[in-house]
């Protein structure tokens, strides 16, 4: 593991994520916050988790083509600027007093957008710059950033919310970004691109348009996936795992508002709960993964998920709350340290983009059904919403342990 750190460009990497999560956790947070206070509505929540997956949904399909052909890391700069133009200008409106409801949707679908394309990237290049034999470990620092981040978020977003209010929380956001980019930008010089293997009938290739090209390659993913049904389960188990996670925003503000009365603070510190689970979870993944192997794992964490989900409202004080989430926290992080790891064993370097988009646009989708689902549910009766959640982790665990013979060569280097 050590190792891993002392790589400058992934240190730059592990460093950028810290910083960028701590101020998307913040902003998710707080805007979820607002949108509750001003509507008083879960529908309103359902809605605002519905706006960050409809970008996704259109751009998945074509661009994992982008991210398998351009500089990863120029691509992840690009994706940073822009969401932080975005939310500057949200956060001028709010200081101003000025801002609505439906202007942070428009915020939350854009940076969701670039969200969306931004994960798929970051996990791509950290499998470019990382040694086959260290991806457990390269994973286990990525999620440690991501979550590193994220339990900061959750500590003090309820005390920066109630002095800052929302203009502030999205100010802080803003300077995490040009933090970011920063980091981004002392990764490496130049422009690479991830090698292909050499293209059969080259010269049938060279005559392509630029648009038959683009959707030939969006073919050959397709193509892989077929070829691989271990694949395709495991990243049905991802899709599941991703829209159950996605959706509990829209439970968990209520939560604190509704059963603990904790406002603005209890709903931070059932963030923070999550994020230290996640968090911690980075120091036992690796081995928990050894044992079990990644699949095992993935299956262990989506049932333990199962279970906490559906307990978490029927808790009696916030304190116990707390130890729910950074129970299905710390089930969040396994999860995604064992996914990451075996796609990156599983799938060459130049489908990486193709693949990891078509399994984050069948969870977006997903998403875009339970957000209203667990929204109307949740209006009626807050603990029915929450056990809709973890019937599709309860899906996502079956998927996980459903039977399927590996193909004879898991890993490939091109198109059969």
């Amino acid at each position: 593991m050590r190792s891993i750190l002392q790589k400058k460009s992934l240190r730059f990497v592990f460093a950028a994520n810290v910083i960028s999560m701590l101020g998307s956790g913040m902003n998710s947070t707080a805007v979820a916050w607002y949108v509750l206070q001003a509507t008083h509505s879960k529908m309103a929540l359902g809605t605002l988790a519905v706006v960050q997956t409809i970008p996704a949904i259109l751009l998945l399909p074509f661009t994992g083509v982008v991210i398998d052909r351009e500089d990863r890391r120029r691509l992840v700069m690009l994706l940073d600027a822009l969401r932080a133009i975005v939310i500057l200008a949200i956060a001028a409106l709010a200081f101003a007093g000025r801002v609505k409801v439906w202007q942070l949707y428009a915020m939350n679908a854009l940076v969701a957008a670039g969200f969306w394309v931004f994960w798929p990237t970051i996990t791509a290049l950290i499998q470019e710059l990382t040694p086959e034999d260290e991806f457990v470990h390269a994973n286990t620092f990525l999620l440690a950033g991501v979550q590193g981040g994220w339990l900061l978020a959750g500590a003090i977003v309820g005390f920066v919310y109630n002095r800052l209010h929302l203009g502030g929380v999205l100010l802080i956001d803003v300077s995490t970004y040009l933090g970011s980019f920063l980091c981004y930008f002392a990764v490496r010089k130049g422009r690479h691109v991830v090698p292909r293997p050499a293209e059969l009938h080259s010269d049938l290739v060279a005559a392509e348009s630029a648009v038959g090209k683009f959707f030939r390659e969006m073919r050959e993913g397709v193509q892989f996936l077929r070829g691989h049904r271990e694949i395709v389960t495991l990243g049905l188990s991802w899709a599941l795992f991703l829209s159950a996670m996605m959706t509990g925003v829209v439970v968990t503000a209520p939560l604190s508002d509704q059963v603990f009365h904790r406002g603005a603070i209890g709903y931070g510190w059932l963030n923070f709960g999550w994020g230290t689970g996640a968090f911690v979870s980075a120091f036992y993944a690796p081995e928990l993964i050894r044992k079990f192997g990644a699949r095992r794992s993935i299956a262990i964490s989506l049932g333990m998920l199962t279970i906490l989900m559906i307990a978490a409202p029927t808790m009696p004080f916030l304190a116990l709350a707390v130890i729910i989430y950074s129970l299905m926290g710390s089930g969040r992080g396994i999860t995604g340290v064992a996914m990451n790891t075996s796609l990156m064993e599983q799938v060459p370097p130049h489908f990486m983009g193709r693949v990891q988009n078509t399994f984050y646009a069948a969870g977006t989708a997903l998403q875009v059904l339970q957000s209203y689902l667990v929204g109307a549910v949740a209006q009626v009766n807050l603990i029915a919403g929450f056990s809709v959640i973890g019937l599709v982790y309860a899906v996502g665990f079956v998927s996980a342990t459903w039977p399927v013979r590996a193909s004879p060569q898991a890993r490939v280097t091109g198109v059969g």
